[in-house]
């Protein structure tokens, strides 16, 4: 009985230990990166991390619970950006009648931790003044958003919920293209979908997010009306996708794209269509390249990304031609910023950067990912071609300088222009400058919205260059007047064209 009673007692205190130590290092896992947080997670349980065999069936069931369904809500304000605008381009929303942007819309997103940090798209929740995730158990919980990145399409919510299912995080340097992929989300409002398909390309960069940053703002032609200026940018987005042929449609958007195993390799951010649902490539953002941005928005709040400080063309044959040389691969370097890390390291105008860390470089995103995954002070070797030399340079990385500031640009009030009460909008002449930088001869600017009327209805963003209403050109005001219909049984077709390309309202 004795010897029994120093057993428990044994175990016990066995016991005790074992709680108190995993109390004393509990606090620190929150210190850890997403990936780090996750091995401990994964090391101690195997339930979550039983898809191990190539079988669709025990990695849809590994993952479908923690990808869940977003929902967001939006106020009725003219002139803001649509959580769709993201699709309209690859939905073939030029040369068609755009539909009405939702005032709610509907994404996914993917569990990292228990606690309830969940990953998704950008456009899925900016802008958005709710909003809610319906988890696998069918609850409904608000969540707030962390940090987000249109650079990178990337944003990081949070919800207050314990013990949630984990999607547990692959490496997409090891994806191969013909490996057979599973896209997992809530696509056209539907619950959990899952669909199989293969890696078609890697690195594959499609334009998508520098034609959604070059989206003119209110502010900027109201600076286009006083200057005939056109605003100079740079382009800071990173595209790197992961191509599949898995059927992937709107509400997929920040949704999980998993390997055989059940790992998360990528989030799904746009399709290529002209029809507006798959009928051709979906795009995932890889989720190595994911890693840092998320990590770096639960610490900061928002990214803290490092540059090189160069320039540079992608080569091909054409563009060996135009720089008169015979190397076409790599990426040509066109200006060097001053003070950059480049600068710093001697880089000039006229290298070709051939490698980065001993990967050889073939177009853009494959050194922009890989930068993309550093910070400002990071050390990066490049190896690069002069006058037919190759070279090496260590680059230390260099922030940003506008790095915090929002992206979100505000009205500046007032809007000039005068105002059609019937379609609801003001007008101003469009500068000079503008038309010849959409190759047109006529034009007025969309400089104010109604709430409430029709252009606010069929969704005609302020901005928008109008060139022509019933088929007739228009640079005024009354030439509007003039070319619409008298009878309010009329059809009014409207033409326009903006940095996505060319549109026509009718209504």
């Amino acid at each position: 009985m004795k010897r029994i009673g120093l057993i428990v007692l044994a175990a016990f205190i066995g016991g005790a230990a074992a709680i108190g130590g995993y109390k004393l290092l509990e606090p620190k896992t929150a210190q850890l990166s997403f990936q780090d947080q996750q091995k401990v997670l994964f090391a101690s349980n195997s339930k979550v991390s039983s898809a191990g065999s190539v079988d669709f069936v025990e990695a849809a069931a590994a993952v479908s619970p923690g990808v869940v369904h977003i929902r967001t809500s939006y106020s009725g304000g003219s002139g803001e950006s649509s959580p769709m605008d993201m699709f309209d381009e690859f939905f073939g929303g030029g040369g068609r009648r755009m539909q009405r942007a939702p005032r709610a819309a509907s994404g996914s997103g993917v569990i990292l931790t228990s606690d309830g940090y969940i990953v998704t798209n950008n456009h899925v929740v900016d802008n958005a003044d709710k909003i809610e995730v319906i988890l696998s158990d069918r609850r409904k919980v608000s969540a707030k958003v962390i940090g987000k990145d249109p650079n990178t399409d990337l944003a990081l919510i949070k919800v207050d919920a314990t013990d949630l299912p984990v999607v547990k995080m692959g490496n997409s340097d090891n994806v191969q293209i013909g490996e057979w992929v599973l896209a997992v989300g809530f696509p056209l409002d539907l619950q959990t979908t899952v669909t199989a398909g293969i890696v078609s390309a890697k690195a594959r960069s499609i334009g998508i997010l520098a034609r959604t940053q070059d989206q003119p703002t209110q502010q900027e032609y109201d600076e286009y009306q006083r200057t005939g200026k056109l605003p100079s940018r740079t382009n800071s987005s990173i595209e790197s996708f992961i191509q599949t042929d898995a059927a992937i449609n709107p509400g997929n958007s920040g949704g999980a794209l998993v390997n055989a195993n059940g790992e998360l390799i990528g989030i799904n951010a746009a399709i290529a269509s002209q029809t507006g649902t798959n009928v051709g490539y979906g795009f995932a953002i890889p989720i190595n390249l994911a890693k840092k941005i998320l990590d770096d928005f639960r610490k900061y709040g928002e990214v803290k990304r490092g540059y090189i400080g160069v320039m540079f063309a992608p080569l091909d044959a054409d563009q060996a031609e135009k720089f008169q040389i015979k190397e076409n691969t790599g990426l040509y370097v066109t200006d060097v910023v001053p003070s950059s890390g480049a600068a710093a390291a001697g880089l000039q105008k006229g290298d070709i950067i051939k490698k980065v860390e001993g990967a050889v470089i073939y177009d853009s995103p494959d050194l922009q990912e890989k930068i993309g995954r550093l910070s400002p002070g990071d050390k990066v070797q490049l190896t690069y071609l002069r006058n037919g030399a190759e070279k090496n340079a260590t680059i230390t990385l260099k922030g940003d300088n506008t790095a915090g500031v929002s992206t979100k640009t505000a009205s500046t009030g007032k809007s000039t222009g005068a105002t059609i009460g019937k379609l609801g909008a003001s007008f101003a002449p469009a500068p000079s400058a503008l038309k010849t930088k959409y190759g047109v001869k006529s034009g007025v600017v969309v400089t104010d919205i109604q709430q409430g009327k029709v252009f606010d209805s069929i969704d005609i963003p302020k901005g928008m260059l109008i060139t022509t209403v019933n088929g007739k050109a228009v640079n005024s005001t009354k030439d509007i007047e003039d070319a619409l219909p008298s009878s309010k049984n009329g059809m009014t077709t409207i033409s326009g064209v903006g940095p996505n390309g060319n549109y026509t309202f009718s209504f």
